[in-house]
């Protein structure tokens, strides 16, 4: 079974990623980690960025500058679009092409960690979909907290995203990680009892 993760930004996912490949040991495609290699220096999706955007956003050693990055395209829609259709496609050829190798080495349960699953209506990919769901003003707090973000830069990339409550009615199953790690865990351990995969 593919498993497609998913939550808001700061709600949590990583905490249930972790909790189903160090318990469970399922393998974890994360789409974020796939995201920093496809815009590495050398690749496509770098250049195409530099000729839209410009050398601005690329750091003395050849890195992509993501902080002046995210500073352009978190307040224009269509600056952001712009980038989406350029790393998008490149994000979703390589996690397909991780979830073959691991099919191909014998792996029954595959967790694909994609915080745009619905966004980017990527459901096509996965069996199932688990969204992690954080109360907003837990997750404002964390995110302020975590990125060191003024509450409008919060705000901002929180709003990027489609509403926490919306995804919760697309999934197939919720966990709801506002509490303890404990309480998120047996409901983790619920869900997949559910699903036959304990």
């Amino acid at each position: 079974m593919i498993i497609g993760l998913t939550g808001n930004i700061a709600s949590g996912k990583t905490t249930i990623a972790n909790i189903l490949h160090e318990t469970y040991h399922f393998p974890i495609i994360d789409a974020d980690l796939i995201a920093r290699k496809v815009v590495e220096p050398g690749e496509m999706a770098l250049s195409q960025l530099v000729d839209i955007f410009g050398e601005e956003i690329v750091l003395d050693n050849g890195e992509l500058n993501r902080a002046k990055l995210g500073k352009i395209v978190f307040q224009d829609d269509a600056k952001r679009q712009q980038l989406n259709n350029i790393v998008h496609p490149a994000i979703r050829k390589r996690m397909v092409e991780e979830k073959d190798k691991l099919l191909d080495e014998g792996y029954k349960h595959i967790v694909m960690d994609i915080p745009l699953l619905f966004e980017n209506k990527l459901t096509y990919l996965v069996d199932k979909t688990l969204v992690v769901y954080t109360k907003e003003e837990i997750r404002l707090q964390r995110l302020m907290k975590r990125n060191g973000f003024t509450e409008e830069e919060a705000r901002n990339r929180m709003n990027a995203q489609m509403d926490a409550e919306e995804k919760k009615k697309l999934a197939d199953e919720w966990i709801d990680n506002s509490g303890s790690k404990s309480s998120s865990k047996e409901q983790l351990e619920t869900i997949l009892e559910k699903w036959s995969l304990k």
